[in-house]
C-alpha cells in the first residue's frame, strides 16, 4: 500500500513532493531519518497479518505516530518554524490536493455503473484488462482503474478464485498502460513539464509496453481458464439460457463528462501560468492549483447530485477504501520527504551507492541500471520525484536525453511506471484497487503476499525487457 500516485492525472498533485524534498538538505540527513518511513511501510506490511484486530480499529492512529516520530524529532533539531512549514506545504501543495484528486475520481468512477450480464469468463476478463491498458494512458492509471475495477468485480462475484483476477488488474491497468503518454502516470507527466514531448514515450516505449502488457494478459488468460476450468470455481449457478439478457450499457452517464473534467482540469493546471501566487507560511500557492482544486471539489459534489442513488447502490459504494487511502497516505505523505531529500542529495546523500551504481566510469550513463533503479525505488518510493531525481541524474536537459541518451530516458520513464507494480504502495490506485476488492469481499494477498506474485511474474518480465532493449 504505498502512497497513490497513480496517473498522470495525479502528477500534479504529487509533483509539489520534490519541491519540499528541496527545502531540506539531504545531506545533512543521516539515514536514520529514514525509519519513520520504513515504520509506516512494515505497519502497513506485517499488521493486517499479525494484529488484524488492532490494525483495522488503529490504523489511523498508528500512521499518525509514525508521522509524529519524523516531525517532533525535526522540529527539535532544525526548529519548530522549519518544521511548521514543511507540514504547511505538505498539506497545502501535496496532501489536500492529492485527496481532492483522489474522492472526485473515486466519486465520478463510483457514479458510473456499467450494466449488462457481464459473467467472468476468461475471454471477458482479459477484454476487460486489455481496454483499461488503453484507457489508462488517456485517463491515467488512477481514473480507468475506479472506472473498471467494479465490474470487473461484480462480473466474477460468482467466482472462487478472484484475488488473481485484481492482482492483474494491478499489474496491467493500474500501472503498466499508463506508459505510453504523459496522461498515464505521474513521472511522464514531471517529463513533459520539463520538456519532454507529448509522443515522445510513445514513440520510444511502445515496443516495450506492448512487450509487458501482451505478455500479461497471455499469462493472465492462461491461468484464469485453468482456474475457470476447475471443479467448484462457480460458487453460484451460471444463469440459464432462457434468462432475460440485459443489454450492455451505462448507468451514470453523466459522469464521463465529469470524468473529462477532470482531466482537463489536471491539464489546464500544468500548461496554464497566469503567474499569479500567493505565499502561504513559505509556501507558494499558485493560480491554476486554486482553480483546479476548487473545480474538483465542484465536480465530486456534481457527481454526488445528479448520480441516482440506485446508480451508487448498485455499484455498492461506500466511503471506506477512500478513508483508508487519505488517513495512509497522510503518514507517507510526510514520512517520505527525508527520504526523498536524501536521494536528491546525490552522491552526497545516503543514497549515494544507488546514483553511482548508474553511471559508467567514463561519466556516461548506464540505461539498465537506470532502469532498476529508478523503477526498484518507485516500487516504494513515490514515483514522480524518483523519475525528477534520475532525470536529473543523467543530465536534465530534455533535448539531449530525448536524442543522445534516448535509451536511458525510455529506462527512467518506464522503470517508473512498470515497476509500481511490484507493491501495493508502488503506485496511486493499487491501494485503491485492494481496498475497493476488499470492500467487496474479495481476499487479497498480504503486502508480502501480493510481492510474492509480482516477483515472480513481473521480474522475469523485466529481465526480458533489459535484456532486448536496454
Amino acid at each position: 500500500m504505498k502512497r497513490v500516485r497513480g496517473g498522470a492525472l495525479a502528477l500534479l498533485t504529487l509533483a509539489p513532493l520534490a519541491a519540499m524534498a528541496a527545502q531540506v538538505d539531504g545531506r545533512q540527513l543521516g539515514g536514520w531519518w529514514g525509519v519513520p518511513f520504513a515504520g509506516v511501510l512494515l505497519s502497513i506490511a506485517l499488521l493486517p497479518m499479525l494484529a488484524p484486530t488492532l490494525w483495522h480499529h488503529h490504523y489511523g492512529k498508528i500512521t499518525a505516530a509514525w508521522a509524529l516520530a519524523f516531525f517532533i524529532p525535526f522540529g527539535l533539531l532544525f526548529g519548530w518554524a522549519s518544521a511548521g512549514q514543511g507540514l504547511v506545504h505538505a498539506l497545502v501543495a501535496e496532501y489536500i490536493p492529492f485527496v481532492i484528486l483522489l474522492t472526485a475520481l473515486f466519486t465520478v468512477a463510483g457514479g458510473i455503473y456499467i450494466k449488462g450480464n457481464l459473467r467472468g469468463t476468461p475471454v471477458l476478463n482479459a477484454g476487460i484488462l486489455a481496454v483499461g491498458a488503453v484507457l489508462a494512458s488517456f485517463m491515467g492509471t488512477t481514473g480507468a482503474s475506479m472506472l473498471l475495477i467494479r465490474p470487473l468485480i461484480r462480473a466474477n462475484d460468482n467466482r472462487k478464485h478472484v484475488a488473481h483476477v485484481v492482482i492483474f488488474f494491478i499489474f496491467i491497468v493500474s500501472n503498466a498502460g499508463g506508459s505510453l503518454t504523459p496522461l498515464g502516470d505521474p513521472p511522464l507527466f514531471l517529463g513533459f513539464l520539463k520538456g519532454v514531448t507529448f509522443f515522445w514515450t510513445v514513440d520510444h516505449v511502445y515496443q516495450e509496453t506492448l512487450f509487458l502488457v501482451g505478455a500479461l494478459l497471455v499469462l493472465f488468460f492462461l491461468l484464469d481458464s485453468w482456474y475457470f476450468r476447475q471443479q467448484g470455481e462457480a460458487s453460484r449457478a451460471d444463469p440459464t439460457p432462457d434468462s432475460p439478457r440485459e443489454a450492455l450499457g451505462f448507468d451514470g452517464k453523466i459522469n464521463f463528462v465529469l470524468l473529462l473534467a477532470i482531466v482537463g482540469l489536471v491539464l489546464m493546471s500544468g500548461v496554464w501560468q497566469p503567474g499569479v501566487q500567493w505565499d502561504v507560511a513559505g509556501t507558494v500557492v499558485e493560480l491554476p492549483g486554486v482553480v483546479r482544486d476548487v473545480g474538483m471539489i465542484a465536480v465530486t459534489l456534481i457527481s454526488i447530485m445528479v448520480t441516482p442513488h440506485a446508480v451508487h447502490e448498485a455499484n455498492e459504494f461506500s466511503w471506506g477504501p477512500m478513508q483508508e487511502v487519505a488517513k495512509l497516505f497522510a503518514g507517507i505523505f510526510l514520512t517520505i520527504i527525508p527520504v526523498i531529500a536524501m536521494l536528491r542529495a546525490g552522491l552526497d546523500g545516503a543514497f549515494a551507492p544507488v546514483v553511482a551504481a548508474v553511471t559508467g566510469a567514463g561519466g556516461e550513463p548506464i540505461p539498465a541500471m537506470y532502469f532498476w533503479a529508478s523503477g526498484l525505488l518507485s516500487s516504494v518510493l513515490d514515483n514522480a520525484p524518483t523519475y525528477l531525481v534520475f532525470f536529473n541524474t543523467a543530465g536534465g536537459d530534455a533535448a539531449t536525453l530525448m536524442t543522445t541518451h534516448a535509451t536511458t530516458l525510455a529506462a527512467v520513464s518506464i522503470g517508473s511506471v512498470f515497476m509500481g507494480a511490484i507493491t501495493y504502495i508502488g503506485n496511486a490506485p493499487n491501494l485503491m484497487v485492494k481496498a475497493i476488492a476488499e470492500d467487496r469481499g474479495v481476499t487479497m494477498p498480504s503486502f508480502f503476499g501480493y510481492m510474492v506474485w509480482s516477483c515472480g511474474i513481473l521480474l522475469p518480465l523485466f529481465a526480458i525487457i533489459t535484456w532486448v532493449w536496454l
